[in-house]
């Protein structure tokens, strides 16, 4: 072996050593997005209390927090260009507890722990399964890919999970109690693990990352009515807001997978488009064949 070339031990030992942050002094503006996602983390472990303790309206705004800061850190991050490693690495730890583990021990502890040990194995395939696609999307961080693909997430994001999973309670919560009888909770167990599998799976999922990169200027003040109207009915109606989301997200699921196959069958038509169209690759193939036809190779030819 080449002794240039470094070992798989050795590259593992440099990158553990290699440090989170580059200078000896961090910014302050680097703190900040990490203050948000401990403030996440907070809301996710506060959230597992209150779901231990049965106050589920506590437990449910928790996690519903902590959902909203994690769509803000990531955002914060890159307005103040202050994206690290040590952040991306904190963010998946809170993430796997507050949209992993905090809403499987709130499913459990609100019905499906009945089930015994059938409710404990599916909220813990639940969990694991948020861990399995938190690593997965870690590891494709680099790859690369194209524009347009930032719009869609490969399989349900976790904090979409979360909101979703928890869909039994918001019914319950509206006066559906008979979700509480054992077949009912049969009909839940088998939807938690639907979810699980929508993490883990390859079924694209609408995004929506590129959509607010600009927006036209009369849009501006409807899409602030509509924020603070939705707001407002998340403080007012909290259940019936979240049961709308949660069925309204469900439906988007297979047309975004229809919108997704699209887009991927107008890139392969572009591509072959594009590679009919240069006469570079076309044309030497063409030349040798016309030569080939016309004048053949003699045996006695100096060129053979």
């Amino acid at each position: 072996m080449d002794p240039e070339v470094p070992t798989l031990e050795v590259e593992t030992s440099r990158r553990r050593r290699r440090p989170l942050f580059r200078h000896r002094r961090v910014p302050v503006r680097m703190l900040v997005p990490n203050f948000f996602t401990l403030l996440a983390l907070c809301a996710g472990l506060t959230s597992i209390r209150m779901g231990i303790e049965g106050r589920y309206d506590l437990a449910l705004a928790a996690i519903v927090f902590a959902a909203f800061l994690d769509g803000i850190d990531g955002r914060i991050a890159r307005l103040l260009k202050a994206s690290s490693r040590f952040g991306a690495e904190l963010d998946s730890l809170a993430d796997f507890v507050n949209f992993g583990v905090a809403p499987a021990f709130l499913v459990f502890n609100w019905g499906l722990g009945g089930l015994k040990s059938a409710g404990w194995i599916c909220v813990m395939i639940f969990a694991l399964a948020s861990a399995l696609r938190l690593a997965r999307f870690n590891a494709a961080i680099e790859d690369d890919k194209p524009r347009w693909q930032s719009n869609f997430f490969t399989g349900m994001p976790t904090p979409a999970a979360a909101i979703v999973v928890l869909l039994p309670v918001y019914l319950y919560q509206l006066g559906f109690e008979d979700l509480k009888s054992p077949l009912a909770l049969k009909v839940v167990l088998v939807y938690t693990l639907f979810i699980a599998f929508m993490m883990v799976s390859t079924i694209p999922t609408y995004s929506g990352k590129l959509l607010g990169e600009r927006v036209g200027r009369e849009w501006v003040l409807p899409i602030f009515v509509l924020a603070i109207g939705g707001v407002a009915m998340l403080l007012t109606y909290p259940y019936e807001t979240l049961a709308f989301i949660t069925v309204a997200y469900l439906v988007t699921i297979p047309l975004s997978w229809r919108r997704f196959q699209e887009k991927v069958q107008q890139t392969e038509a572009e591509g072959k488009v594009a590679t009919t169209s240069s006469p570079q690759a076309a044309a030497p193939n063409e030349t040798a064949l016309s030569t080939s036809r016309i004048l053949p190779l003699r045996p006695n030819d100096p060129q053979r």
